[in-house]
């Protein structure tokens, strides 16, 4: 299949950019709500189904060290594979390769909520989907901080170092 590009997926699609880095937009957010009461006390707040965007990272960019209070679900559509890379709460780190040109790849992956995680892309650009359940809110978004990480984490330090933006 030919790849197309970054430039036209992102006008094709309307991307905007991403806080966390690259490119996003919004594509479905379901209708109904699960009430505060019936969720973990982590979430504050009703919060919808589920949601699902586009994203889009071009060559050179990456994806900083975030996490999210519910499990993301990311799913390659074109472009180069992605590597994520994940660090769990209790320190571990694990690499998933998303993508289906190579062997280790999986053209699906989900991170758990509560984990720390960047991507970086490995050619050009590349387009993927995330979907969150329940459904992303803003305020279930913690972005990743050099010197609280590196102090959480001090044996991943450097790769910390690579993958924050603040």
């Amino acid at each position: 299949m030919k790849h197309l590009t970054a430039s036209y997926w992102i006008n094709r699609l309307k991307l905007i950019a991403h806080p966390e880095g690259g490119f996003f937009k919004e594509v479905y957010r379901a209708a109904g709500e699960i009430p505060a009461l019936a969720l973990p006390p982590r979430f504050k707040g009703n919060r919808n189904f589920s949601t699902a965007i586009y994203y889009l990272l071009e060559r050179g960019d990456f994806s900083a060290f975030h996490r999210i209070l519910a499990d993301e679900t990311w799913h390659f559509y074109d472009g180069n594979p992605l590597e994520i890379i994940i660090i769990t709460a209790e320190g571990k780190l694990n690499k998933q390769i998303i993508g289906l040109e190579q062997p280790e790849a999986l053209p699906m992956f989900t991170i758990r909520a509560g984990d720390w995680f960047a991507a970086r892309n490995t050619g050009d650009y590349t387009l993927c989907g995330c979907t969150v359940a329940p459904g992303f809110d803003f305020a279930d978004f913690e972005l990743g901080d050099y010197k609280q990480l590196a102090a959480l984490f001090p044996q991943h330090r450097k790769l910390i170092e690579q993958f924050t933006r603040i």
